[in-house]
């Protein structure tokens, strides 16, 4: 596997220092601080696919919609009908 060493002085380095956890080193920190802003750059470029599916798809469209309106702090009535069989039975 490829490595890299990057080079952090001056302010930075005294704010990195600064922001880390006491208990962990400021290698680990910072590599900790690139594995979230990946994964923010990944999650943000997800949210953008789906919302551009969701504007493409009607039926995503309209279950999206349905999921949205629903209410999720109650449970639905008893009808024995639900098709799910006793998975929802307490």
């Amino acid at each position: 596997m490829k490595a890299t060493t990057i080079k952090v002085e001056g302010e930075l380095l005294r704010e990195l220092e600064r922001s880390k956890p006491a208990s962990q080193s400021l290698s680990a920190y910072v590599r900790s601080v690139l594995e979230r802003e990946v994964l923010r750059q990944k999650m943000a470029a997800a949210a953008e696919r789906y919302t551009e599916f969701v504007r493409e798809t009607p039926d995503e469209k309209a279950w999206l919609e349905e999921w949205t309106r629903a209410d999720l702090a109650h449970r639905p009535p008893r009808s024995g009908r639900s098709g799910y069989g006793s998975i929802f039975r307490a």
